[in-house]
């Protein structure tokens, strides 16, 4: 008898043909699970470049993203010697948890804000030069041709403590018919900017009053009769001031000790929120006066006058600022920020100083400059002579200390980038660095993120 087996062989090609098909499709589910939970898990980051206004500087060049083994940024801070480097130092590769908040839910008092250190953040800033108009042009990095971008990739991590984002829809909501006020210098208009352009991404400022020199400035968010000032009192205490917009003197400053600035003791009590701050302008050449008559100076060797320091001019001042705060009963919240380090290299801000770097420090590879040691001591001493007093009075008085977290970021300043693309003409050219104030976005945006968190605290 013969079998007849095609049959038979076809049908088991055929069930071998599905067994095989029916694999294929479980891989495939297996995988296409995987991949969406994976998905979920590590979300892909924003390697979107910000923009530029395209009015101004044509189109913006996105960062060159490549590999960079975070555990060993801190040895890379290159020193080019006249630009920046070409390629924009933006961190690709981060370890896991550094984009995650600790899980210790520590008390506030236990956390120290102010002390940690500058991780990768791949996200960037939450604003550009383009979505915030209120940029000053001296801070618009972006604007003026700065080319490399790695700066904006880096946020404040404390040590051990929780730090969310600022919350800019959240801040507008608390400060509901609230009136804020920054008060002091240069560096004070440079952080009113910053505040403005992270609120800007829920509603922009209504710029309601300005001073003949457009330093004292007024702005409204109508939506919720949420005003926000900067009054300009570089010195905190009455004085006059010789000089241009590039900090040209023509005569010493005179300075009256004995008499607070009443640009903003006059606005004191109907103000909510205030951060008020000064230090680097008492470095100056200046005359001292109290009770209207001259009774020394600092650095006037042109004059027959007694050498009295800036030392013992700030720490004059710095007490009768803590003790007009600390008896005020006043019933808001006043900061107190200490001053804010400089970055000038190979020289000052008058002969020559750079600031090249395009990478932070790491906690540890770098001190304050001696003058900044000084201003520092004085305010944090005459801060906590202020504090128990401020205690019984009902004065709610806050430390604002961003010196050693800003000490970290000397790749965070114009630099040469103060001025609309210096090199255009001659990439060898001499050009005045800024090497005090802050880019735009830039390092100082995160200042808003302590502030939210410690007005939210209480």
């Amino acid at each position: 008898m013969k079998l007849n087996w095609k049959p038979c062989l076809s049908l088991n090609k055929h069930n071998h043909f599905l067994v095989k098909l029916a694999v294929a499709i479980l891989l495939m589910g297996l995988a296409f699970r995987l991949f969406f939970f994976r998905s979920e898990e590590f979300p892909a980051p924003d390697l979107e470049s910000p923009v530029v206004d395209k009015t101004e500087v044509g189109e913006a060049k996105p960062p060159v993203v490549f590999a960079v083994d975070v555990s060993e940024y801190e040895d890379q801070n290159p020193m080019p010697q006249n630009e920046y480097d070409d390629q924009d130092q933006m961190p690709q590769k981060v370890p896991e948890d550094q984009n995650k908040m600790s899980q210790k839910d520590l008390e506030p008092e236990t956390c120290d804000l102010f002390t940690g250190d500058w991780v990768p953040n791949l996200k960037g800033a939450i604003y550009t030069n383009a979505s915030c108009p209120l940029i000053e042009g001296h801070q618009n990095c972006m604007r003026n041709g700065r080319p490399d971008t790695g700066y904006l990739y880096w946020q404040w991590r404390p040590e051990n403590c929780k730090l969310p984002p600022f919350d800019a829809e959240k801040f507008l909501d608390r400060m509901r018919n609230k009136r804020w006020a920054l008060i002091g210098d240069s560096i004070s208009r440079n952080h009113v900017q910053s505040l403005l352009c992270m609120l800007s991404t829920v509603e922009q400022a209504v710029d309601v009053y300005h001073d003949e020199e457009y330093k004292s400035k007024r702005w409204n968010f109508p939506s919720y009769n949420f005003s926000v000032s900067v009054i300009w009192s570089p010195f905190l205490a009455k004085a006059a001031i010789f000089e241009d917009n590039n900090g040209v003197s023509s005569s010493e400053v005179e300075l009256h000790l004995d008499k607070l600035d009443k640009k903003w003791t006059e606005q004191f009590p109907n103000l909510d929120y205030m951060i008020i701050s000064t230090g680097k302008w008492f470095l100056k050449s200046s005359i001292y006066y109290e009770n209207d008559t001259v009774i020394g100076c600092h650095y006037c060797p042109k004059r027959n006058l007694t050498e009295l320091g800036f030392d013992f001019a700030y720490r004059k001042t710095l007490g009768s600022v803590m003790d007009f705060i600390a008896t005020s009963k006043h019933k808001g919240m006043i900061f107190f920020r200490t001053s804010t380090p400089d970055h000038f290299e190979n020289g000052e801000w008058h002969n020559g100083g750079t600031c090249q770097r395009t990478m932070p420090f790491k906690y540890g590879e770098i001190e304050l400059k001696d003058l900044n040691k000084i201003l520092r001591n004085i305010e944090l001493e005459e801060f906590e002579k202020a504090a128990p007093k401020a205690a019984e009075n009902g004065v709610k008085l806050k430390l604002l200390d961003f010196t050693n977290l800003l000490l970290l970021r000397p790749d965070g300043h114009p630099g040469p980038y103060r001025e609309f693309y210096p090199y255009a003409k001659d990439k060898n050219a001499t050009v005045q660095n800024d090497c005090l104030h802050w880019c735009l976005p830039g390092p100082i945006d995160s200042w808003n993120d302590l502030i939210m968190q410690m007005v939210v605290n209480g």
